[in-house]
């Protein structure tokens, strides 16, 4: 449990610490940045902890017309962990900053 924990605040750091580095590098606030990169942060994370999926099912195809060895599909099958967890966590708190900032809640720079 304290294994995934960790896990859990190192990526929770690291995409904090990319979101902040790309705020600076487009000169926008880090709240205006948060859930676009909390969207590809999520995304990337579900692509590389899956299985299965379309782009399996192509491999399988194009490896079975040229051997000529047909393979089982494999449904498209998400293996949630840790680290998915802290992508989608970071992705809703900067939904809500982001509606914040939409309503005039908080004001603009």
């Amino acid at each position: 449990m304290k294994k995934g924990i960790i896990i859990f605040l190192v990526t929770i750091i690291i995409e904090t610490g990319l979101t902040i580095f790309l705020a600076s590098f487009f000169s926008v606030r880090f709240i205006e940045l948060m859930f676009f990169a909390g969207v590809a942060f999520s995304a990337l994370t579900i692509w590389f902890s899956s299985s299965g999926g379309t782009i399996t099912n192509y491999q399988n195809s194009k490896i079975g017309a040229s051997t000529g060895i047909i393979q089982n599909r494999e449904e498209f099958k998400l293996r949630p962990n840790y680290v998915v967890y802290a992508s989608i966590l970071f992705l809703f708190i900067g939904l809500i900053f982001f509606i914040l900032l939409l309503t005039n809640v908080i004001p603009p720079a």
